[in-house]
């Protein structure tokens, strides 16, 4: 384009069949460019989703997710349901859960009577909140079944297994514990420290 006008200037009046042929060349890349990026954009969304089942969450909340995390403006839940083509009442469950979860953060807007939703989108915070999460709903209640079986005493061969196992899965759970219980009090970067390592 720029060579395009340095030769106009040189020239006179430009040649309006190349003109038009390079606006026509502008439109396409521009609608190119635009069908890439929805693609790009859906694929993420649906493979968040999947990802996300991974975590405990179920496929249309992590796409919820997705969406809002990639969005740069807060989003209502009609905005949602419009974008992902869902139902209010699957997309008002998520966004609640999603809100229990404190990955996405209820947000008022002066003059809207409707409730917008905006995504946590520091990574370190996001993998801290799964993983209290993930701590919470799997590692905290194993503890809780392992103490209780701790007062079991060992009187036979099998209760001897039984003792000796369920000990030792005891032990590793409770140095697990301790290592989630220090990434989640720390306050620095640890997802950059270990990737950097």
């Amino acid at each position: 384009l720029k060579i395009y006008s340095d030769f106009s200037k040189q020239k006179g009046s430009p040649d309006s069949s190349l003109e038009v042929s390079i606006a026509r060349s502008t439109r396409f890349m521009t609608a190119v460019r635009h069908i890439g990026y929805d693609s790009a954009q859906e694929r993420f969304i649906c493979e968040w989703g999947t990802l996300c089942t991974r975590w405990g969450v179920n496929k249309t909340m992590g796409q919820i997710h997705g969406l809002l995390l990639i969005s740069p403006d807060d989003l209502c839940a009609d905005e949602v349901m419009s974008r992902l083509s869902l139902s209010r009442g699957n997309v008002n469950m998520n966004l609640r859960a999603l809100e229990q979860w404190r990955l996405v953060s209820k947000v008022q807007k002066i003059g809207e009577r409707k409730d917008y939703y905006r995504a946590e989108k520091d990574l370190n915070n996001i993998f801290k909140i799964i993983i209290a999460e993930r701590k919470k709903q799997e590692l905290d209640p194993l503890i809780t079944l392992l103490k209780e079986v701790d007062a079991v005493h060992p009187q036979c061969e099998h209760s001897k297994e039984f003792c000796k196992v369920t000990k030792e899965i005891h032990h590793y759970a409770q140095k697990a514990d301790h290592a989630l219980n220090a990434i989640l009090s720390s306050k620095v970067d640890w997802i950059s420290r270990i990737l950097l390592r």
